[in-house]
């Protein structure tokens, strides 16, 4: 699956035929670090986790045992995730059913033709889970017109995303970086890592449209982090 990742984000929300609206108002090229700097970071506090079990002190002098581990010996399924389905950004007033994907025969990664849906990279991470669970989606298209995430190129750090689950399971996070980076520069094996801290990057295209390539020349990638449980 590396060699496929490694070229994924090459064909990222092509749009079909002329843009319809990104070249009214531009948007600010970055917001807050950039990206990759953000994305090498290894300090992200990640969610709160379950508080380990307390024991009383050993009395003075006793040996202290090393815990013992103890397994099932009965055989099991790993248990399945449930899957991302939502993607709401409130402040942008974002809110996109979210499909996942995988690899298309090209070798990129594949997007929901729906402009209103977002992908989600299922051979990656789940969202809150090790490592950089990856959305894209189309900015707009000819026919369908804006896309569910073209109002992602003015995301803020600090501004809200949350994902849900088929379970019905939310995660928070806050943005901290939004860039407009080309295509042939993207920092590919920090935007696909698989571990790490848990991060979210959202990407969708930016920049000038290339209609020789109906595509847009540029990513537009934004990057969250997660809300420690009891923050505001």
């Amino acid at each position: 699956m590396r060699p496929a990742a490694a070229t994924a984000v090459l064909g990222l929300a092509l749009a079909v035929g002329a843009p319809t609206a990104w070249a009214v108002t531009r948007p600010e090229v970055a917001a807050g670090p950039p990206v990759q700097r953000v994305l090498e970071r290894t300090d992200v506090a990640p969610q709160a986790p379950p508080m380990a079990p307390t024991s009383q002190a050993p009395p003075p002098g006793a040996a202290t045992l090393p815990p013992v581990t103890v397994r099932d010996a009965a055989p099991s399924d790993a248990p399945v995730a449930p899957p991302p389905v939502r993607l709401d950004l409130p402040g942008l007033g974002v809110t996109a059913p979210v499909d996942p994907v995988g690899i298309a025969g090209d070798g990129q990664m594949e997007l929901p033709e729906d402009v209103d849906r977002v992908g989600w990279y299922r051979h990656g991470p789940q969202p809150g889970a090790d490592g950089n669970a990856v959305l894209a989606g189309h900015v707009d298209d000819r026919e369908q017109g804006p896309g569910a995430l073209f109002p992602v190129r003015d995301a803020e750090p600090g501004d809200e995303v949350t994902v849900t689950d088929a379970a019905g399971a939310t995660t928070r996070w806050r943005v901290v970086s939004r860039e407009l980076v080309q295509k042939q520069v993207l920092p590919l094996d920090e935007i696909f890592a698989r571990g790490g801290p848990p991060r979210l990057v959202v990407i969708t295209c930016g920049g000038p449209f290339l209609p020789e390539f109906s595509s847009y020349r540029d990513n537009v990638v934004v990057v969250a982090e997660p809300v420690v449980d009891g923050a505001p």
